[in-house]
Parts: structure tokens; sequence; C-alpha cells
């Protein structure tokens, strides 16, 4: 089932704006201007090509804890932090430390994944 883990990574890489895969294809309803492989050579299509390589970094937030200094000293190997989530609320995604997405933590062939609920829309442009 490696391949099948290739794809999800990579799908989630794609969603967070990262990946070498090529972009995915629009799904049905979604239009977007100056998009798709129908668009003639010289369109702006062909200008975004080149950030498809630039590498993103994803991180997916499970929580946050505030502490002093000395407690954070004080912790040791097998040491609980509490966090601000609870079991069962969704964790954030951020892409270079942006926030993009909502998600849950799924567990793929013992590895940790997310699957994201909800695409966060910046004002941002």
């Amino acid at each position: 089932m490696a391949d099948d883990d290739d794809v999800k990574q990579a799908d989630a890489a794609d969603a967070a704006g990262g990946g070498e895969a090529s972009p995915p294809a629009a799904a049905e309803g979604d239009t977007a201007a100056g998009e798709g492989d129908d668009a003639p050579a010289g369109d702006a299509g062909d200008d975004t090509d080149a950030v498809y390589d630039v590498p993103v970094e994803v991180t997916a937030v499970l929580g946050t804890a505030t502490m002093k200094v000395s407690q954070l000293l004080k912790l040791g190997r097998g040491a609980v932090v509490q966090l601000d989530r609870m079991v069962g609320e969704s964790i954030d995604l951020h892409a270079n430390n942006r926030l993009i997405a909502r998600g849950e933590v799924v567990v793929i062939d013992d590895r940790l994944g997310v699957t994201m609920t909800e695409i966060i829309k910046s004002d941002h442009r």
C-alpha cells in the first residue's frame, strides 16, 4: 500500500500549496479563470508553473500550552503537557506559519495523517 500513502501525502501537500505533483484537476462545478490544460501558450497559466517547485513548510497544530520557563525546564521524559484542545476537536493546518485549513487526525498504516475538513480562505492575495 505504499502507492496509496504516496498519493495521500501528495494530495495533502498539494492542498497545502506544496508538493512536487502537478496541481489537482478542478472538481465539478469549480471554475477558475486562466487555469486548465486548454489555456493557450503564453497565457498567465504558464507563469504560475514556477511556483509548484517552491518548498512550503506544513505544520499540523494539535493544540497549544502556555507555561513559564521554569516549568518548561522541569519537564522530563514521560511528562504530560495539557493542551488547550479537547479530544475530537479539529486541529489547525499551517503553511509557512499561515493558517490554511482545519482537519482531523487519522491513522494510515501506522502513520499519522490529517484529513482536511475546512479550508480557510484568506483575505490577502
